[in-house]
């Protein structure tokens, strides 16, 4: 990007952004400036990342054009006010506060100023986050591909209008928890038939990572790979038609829409 870039807010994806960006090349740790209040996290940061970290938020972004908002949602505010004297039309602002809407932040900063508003995952923490992101009024194209390279450093990311972060929040956002509980469920399953526990979970773990990656390298629809596996009168198919009987597939569905319906309401508070 060959910009310097500031984290204002040093925690886990914060983290999990610096260390993606360095890795994939995308900026160097010279390039990177964080801020943090707290002390331990502070000389944590700088000892694993190799990055400056000051304790002083003007500081972080006097030098750097691209600002990262990494802090709670609601410290933001606070967080704004204290900036926005420093904050010009040069500077590009992305916030990954969840929750908090493009609007929000631009009315607390000077006019001009250029926002993205960024829907990360759990998953960032490992490098493979599913994100989505929305552009503010001031934004520009080069701003968007810039986004775009920091988000794809720890998975994919696409760009979309706002509106549509809260189904972004109900599905990527939130599905991590609910494919956690799969997880646990296909071990539980596993320990029932007689697995010790450990080895259950890693399997469920790696049939589910496998899942995923097959659908995503095949490019096949999830149906057409579920038919492949679902041999007649098979081991599977059996599994499938209880699975159907309970109404796992309009569980997914409603707990999808329950959670993009829940960050709508949020977001409207706000």
């Amino acid at each position: 990007m060959s910009k310097k870039i500031a984290f204002v807010g040093a925690g886990n994806m914060a983290e999990a952004l610096m260390n993606g960006i360095i890795s994939a090349g995308v900026a160097t740790k010279e390039d990177i400036i964080a801020s943090e209040i707290i002390p331990e996290r502070r000389e944590f940061i700088s000892r694993t990342i190799g990055v400056e970290v000051t304790e002083d938020n003007v500081r972080a972004v006097r030098s750097a054009p691209v600002i990262v908002l990494s802090v709670k949602p609601q410290h933001l505010g606070p967080v704004l006010d204290g900036l926005k004297p420093h904050l010009t039309a040069d500077h590009l602002v992305i916030s990954i506060a969840a929750g908090i809407r493009i609007h929000q932040i631009e009315s607390r900063l000077n006019w001009g100023v250029r926002v993205i508003r960024v829907m990360p995952n759990h998953p960032c923490l490992v490098g493979a986050t599913a994100a989505g992101f929305a552009l503010g009024k001031f934004a520009k194209n080069e701003d968007k591909i810039s986004v775009q390279k920091i988000l794809e450093s720890v998975g994919v990311a696409f760009c979309l209008e706002e509106k549509l972060l809260d189904a972004v929040t109900g599905l990527s956002g939130s599905g991590p928890a609910f494919v956690y509980v799969v997880i646990e469920a296909l071990a539980d399953g596993g320990v029932m038939a007689g697995l010790p526990r450990d080895i259950s979970i890693a399997l469920a773990a790696q049939t589910v990572l496998g899942s995923a990656k097959t659908v995503l390298e095949t490019k096949k629809h999830p149906g057409e790979l579920k038919d492949v596996v679902a041999s007649p009168a098979g081991t599977t198919i059996a599994g499938l038609k209880v699975l159907e009987e309970s109404g796992v597939r309009g569980a997914f569905i409603k707990a999808v829409y329950a959670a993009a319906k829940r960050s709508e309401e949020l977001g409207e508070k706000g």
